[in-house]
């Protein structure tokens, strides 16, 4: 299994309203392409203007695959426009992971 970890940080005092905009207009879409996500979390300590989430792949391929048609979904095209019009994340990143032996979820 490949595990997809992206975190994203947003403006102070703007994390909600992104999170709104994303559950109103993004999450259906990007769970119709990529499934389910493993996790969707919000920081509680530390960095609270972050967030992070994974999605899981069965290999690299499986996830271009996904990742490929949810790119070319016009819908999914629309939620970038208003997340990119509302500027309320200002970094991101990911990382591939994969489990370590001992660990089989």
């Amino acid at each position: 299994m490949l595990y997809d970890v992206r975190t994203y940080t947003c403006r102070p005092g703007t994390i909600r309203k992104h999170l709104a905009l994303y559950a109103e207009h993004g999450y259906e879409i990007q769970s119709r392409h990529l499934g389910k996500p493993l996790a969707y979390m919000q920081t509680d300590t530390g960095n609270v203007n972050s967030y992070m989430h994974i999605w899981v792949y069965r290999d690299a391929a499986d996830r271009e695959a996904r990742r490929l048609a949810l790119q070319k979904d016009p819908d999914w095209t629309a939620y970038l426009a208003k997340s990119a019009e509302a500027a309320y994340v200002i970094s991101q990143e990911n990382r591939l992971m994969t489990a370590v032996p001992f660990f089989q979820p």
